[in-house]
């Protein structure tokens, strides 16, 4: 056969598949009557009343030398860890802006950090394939870097997001780019169990993040590039709960509401989404209109408020969008305010009383935004 035949099939067999996506969209349509923003309306709901004196930049932490990838909260809301390209993790004060810890990793390039429950330990992963744990208390080397006590090696890619489950020190959930994700026990270091692989119902493509469910630490959601998110329960890892469509690009963010019965997801197709964790229904698409030369900003991490009333998605182009959840509606652009960050939000989290939120872009700075004046935490 030749170039030309085979050219030909593809675009034929592309033109099948995209017909067949169409029809599978137009019969959800059918089967969804409402979405949660029309039905809002017809109650005579409104967005919530937002504005840039609400929530306001309080610190800038600086240190990184390359582009801030990851960052995460201790519980008790006054630590954060950043993970940058420049291949070190910093722990920061969140209440003085100081580094209390500065730590080269074993790979240069690192996608993701996260703190223990109890915040004594940071694990990391990257390039490498393998996800760090480093132990804060540890006596630091000649070099003032606090060497990695547990190594978690068996993933065939690379380690995109890692998460404890919430009140246990020594399991933690990991993605991959071999299309998996990882059940791991910290402290022999042993794999637990894999999420998808040789399984039929995994993921197609390259795990891009994990979200633990807090309501139910035995379930946790996972985005990617397969444009999906999956439900998965730790006791079964030979097959997805569910699958949710819906995304037509890379799925590189997802967070639980705060109810556990909802999630969120982030995707290179511009747009948010929130799903029924039981039903698989789709309950509201949060998007923009197209910017100039019909580019749509990607987005690259999302949080939700403790009440779940408010969604901030951190996009490619330095936007940073508080949507009001329920009405779909954006109240407040972080990317257009005078502190805002120069370059990609490419990561965010919110401290765990919802009073203060932290971004993390590639302009090399994390901010921390604090609700100002009369604003009550929502």
């Amino acid at each position: 056969m030749s170039v030309a035949e085979l050219k030909e099939r593809h675009v034929a067999a592309t033109a099948t598949v995209n017909a067949l996506r169409e029809r599978l969209k137009q019969k959800r349509q059918l089967l969804l009557d409402t979405d949660v923003a029309t039905y809002a309306r017809s109650h005579g709901k409104t967005a919530i009343s937002f504005s840039p004196t609400d929530l306001v930049c309080c610190r800038t932490l600086q240190g990184h030398t390359g582009k801030v990838y990851s960052l995460d909260w201790t519980q008790e809301r006054n630590r954060i860890v950043s993970a940058s390209q420049d291949g070190r993790f910093i722990v920061w004060n969140a209440l003085t802006s100081q580094k209390t810890h500065a730590t080269k990793l074993p790979c240069a390039y690192v996608m993701t950090c996260a703190f223990s429950p109890n915040g004594q330990s940071v694990a990391c992963g990257g390039l490498d394939s393998a996800c760090s744990i480093f132990n804060l208390n540890s006596q630091v080397d000649r070099d003032g870097n606090i060497p990695a006590s547990r190594m978690l090696t068996g993933h065939k890619g690379y380690v995109s997001c890692c998460q404890y489950i919430p009140d246990e020190e020594s399991h933690l959930i990991t993605s991959s780019g071999d299309q998996t994700c990882g059940l791991w026990d910290v402290t022999t270091g042993q794999r637990i169990s894999v999420f998808g692989g040789e399984f039929p119902s995994g993921h197609t493509s390259d795990v891009l993040s994990v979200s633990v469910n807090t309501s139910n630490s035995r379930m946790f959601v996972s985005g990617s590039c397969d444009a999906t998110a999956r439900l998965w329960d730790t006791r079964i890892a030979s097959r997805a709960v569910r699958t949710y469509y819906g995304h037509s690009g890379d799925v590189n963010t997802v967070k639980f509401f705060p109810d556990g019965q909802r999630f969120g997801t982030g995707s290179d197709d511009g747009t948010c989404r929130l799903f029924d964790m039981r039903t698989g229904h789709q309950l509201q698409i949060y998007s923009q209109q197209p910017g100039e030369n019909d580019e749509v900003p990607s987005v690259k991490s999302i949080a939700f408020s403790i009440s779940g009333r408010l969604l901030f998605a951190g996009y490619s182009n330095g936007d940073c969008f508080v949507w009001d959840t329920l009405m779909a509606e954006v109240v407040l652009n972080l990317g257009s305010l005078q502190n805002s960050h120069e370059g990609t939000i490419s990561c965010l989290g919110l401290s765990s009383d919802g009073s203060a939120l932290c971004t993390g872009s590639y302009d090399k700075k994390l901010k921390i935004w604090a609700f100002g004046g009369h604003r009550e935490v929502i």
